[in-house]
C-alpha cells in the first residue's frame, strides 16, 4: 500500500507541473523608441500571458519574450504588422525542460550527497538536497563554517546563510544567489563557491588572505518558496509566493522590493506582471531579512547579487541614470574582473551600470545597499546570452560557477585592500 500511495504521490507531482509545451521564446530586436514603446505595450494584454524574459529597454537591445502556443499567432501577428524585427530563440520550451529532467535524474543518480566530496556540482538540485548539502558543509569544517537563519520565508522555509570565518568581529563580503527563484544556474554556482571557499582556504594565498582579515557571508537559496515551487509545480516561476490583496495574483518580485527607487520606471504596480514591486518596500520577508542583516551587522564592505542570465556585471544605479560619486573605481574593477573571467573559457561579459547596460529596474538590491554605503555593490548576470536562458543545460554548471569565481575573487579582493 506504501509503494502505491508514493507512486501516485509522484505522479501528482509530475501532472502538477505546468506545461510549457509549444511555448516559444520569441527574441525581438527593436529599431527605434516607437518600436520599444509598441513591444511594451503587449504587457498590458494579460490575456496574452505573456513572460519577459528580458523586458523592454531600449532601440537596438534584444527583448526576450516566452509567449505561449495559444498566443503565438497574435503577438508574430502584431509584430510583423508593425515592423518589429524577432527570431525565434526556442522552439520549444517543454522540450528543453523534458531533457532538464532527464539530466537531473542522471546526474542524481552518480551521486552520494552524504558528503560534500561526493556530492554532484554539476547538476541541479532541490531545496532539500541544498539544506542537506549545507549542513554537511558546516558538519564537515567545525570552526571555521558555520549556518546563520537570518529569518522565513513567507511559507515559513528557513533562509539560511553560510559563514566562513576565522576570527571574531570581521569586516565582511556578502553573496547571494537564486533570489530569482528560476534562475537555477545561480544556486548551483553557489553551491561549488561554497565548496570552493573550504577546498582553498589555506591553500591559495588570495582566498587564504581574504579571510584572515574578512567574512565571507553566502546565501545560496534566497528565495526559497519559489525556488521550491519551480520544483513542484512551475519551472519559469520567478517571485515571491506571498499573497497580493485584492488579487489573484501572487507573488513579488524581490529585486524590485527594495528602499532604493522605489516604486520607480522599471518595476510594476500590477500583482500579476513579473516586476511587480509589492505593496511596500522591503514587504517580503526574504527581503527584510537581508535588510536586518546588513544593518545589524553594520560592517559588510562588499555585496554581491547573482542572477542569470545575459553575461553581465552590473553596479549601481539602476533606478536614475545619476552616476554615483564611485563611478568610475567601480567601472574600473568591474572591467578588471571580467577581463578575468574571460580568460578561462573566453566567455564574453558586458558591464556598467543596471540602467545604461541592461534596462531601468527600480528597487533593486545593489541599489540599496550602495546607498547604505557598500561601495562594492555588484550584479551578476550569468551565462547564457538568451539561447538557453533560464534552463541553461547541467553541463555547464561547473565551467559557469569556475569562471565567475575568477570574477568574484577580484571583486574580493578590491574590497578585502581598499574598504
Amino acid at each position: 500500500m506504501k509503494g502505491v500511495l508514493a507512486l501516485l504521490a509522484l505522479v501528482a507531482a509530475v501532472t502538477s507541473m505546468e506545461d510549457f509545451s509549444g511555448h516559444q521564446v520569441l527574441r525581438i530586436l527593436p529599431a527605434n523608441e516607437e518600436q520599444v514603446t509598441l513591444v511594451h505595450d503587449l504587457e498590458s494584454y494579460e490575456d496574452l500571458k505573456l513572460d519577459f524574459w528580458q523586458g523592454p529597454s531600449r532601440p537596438e537591445r534584444f527583448i526576450d519574450i516566452r509567449v505561449p502556443f495559444f498566443s503565438l499567432q497574435d503577438v508574430k501577428v502584431y509584430l510583423e504588422s508593425n515592423n518589429i524585427q524577432y527570431s525565434i530563440m526556442i522552439e520549444d520550451l517543454q522540450t528543453l525542460l523534458n531533457e532538464e529532467k532527464r539530466d537531473m535524474k542522471i546526474g542524481r543518480a552518480k551521486e552520494n550527497a552524504r558528503s560534500t566530496d561526493t556530492f554532484n556540482y554539476g547538476t541541479y538540485h532541490t531545496f532539500d538536497e541544498i539544506n542537506t548539502f549545507i549542513n554537511n558543509l558546516v558538519a564537515e569544517n567545525p570552526g571555521f563554517v558555520s549556518k546563520i537563519q537570518i529569518g522565513s520565508s513567507y511559507q515559513g522555509c528557513p533562509l539560511n546563510v553560510l559563514k566562513f570565518s576565522t576570527g571574531a568581529n570581521r569586516p565582511a563580503f556578502w553573496i547571494d544567489t537564486g533570489i530569482h527563484s528560476r534562475e537555477w544556474v545561480t544556486q548551483a554556482s553557489g553551491l561549488w563557491f561554497a565548496k570552493k571557499i573550504v577546498k582553498d582556504y589555506g591553500k591559495d594565498p588570495s582566498l587564504t588572505a581574504t579571510l584572515n582579515k574578512l567574512d565571507i557571508f553566502l546565501e545560496i537559496v534566497t528565495n526559497p518558496d519559489g525556488f521550491v515551487y519551480t520544483h513542484t509545480s512551475d519551472r519559469m516561476w520567478r517571485k515571491t509566493r506571498s499573497p497580493n490583496t485584492g488579487s489573484t495574483c501572487i507573488g513579488t518580485d524581490p529585486n524590485r522590493n527594495w528602499d532604493a527607487g522605489f516604486g520607480g520606471g522599471g518595476s510594476s504596480s500590477n500583482p500579476c506582471s513579473e516586476t511587480y514591486r509589492g505593496r511596500a518596500a522591503h514587504s517580503e520577508p526574504e527581503v527584510k531579512a537581508i535588510v536586518d542583516f546588513v544593518k545589524s551587522h553594520g560592517n559588510i564592505k562588499g555585496f554581491v547579487s547573482i542572477h542569470s542570465y545575459s553575461q553581465m556585471l552590473l553596479y549601481p544605479y539602476g533606478y536614475t541614470t545619476v552616476r554615483t560619486p564611485d563611478n568610475a573605481e567601480l567601472d574600473n574593477v568591474a572591467r578588471t574582473a571580467v577581463n578575468a573571467l574571460a580568460s578561462l573559457y573566453g566567455t564574453k561579459y558586458t558591464y556598467g551600470t543596471i540602467i545604461t547596460t541592461i534596462y531601468q529596474a527600480s528597487g533593486g538590491t545593489i541599489d540599496w545597499t550602495y546607498n547604505q554605503g557598500i561601495k562594492y555593490s555588484y550584479t551578476f548576470e550569468l551565462r547564457d546570452t538568451g539561447r538557453y536562458g533560464f534552463v541553461l543545460p547541467a553541463n555547464q554548471i561547473i565551467p559557469t560557477a569556475e569562471e565567475t569565481w575568477l570574477a568574484l575573487t577580484k571583486l574580493i579582493e578590491h574590497t578585502r585592500d581598499n574598504a
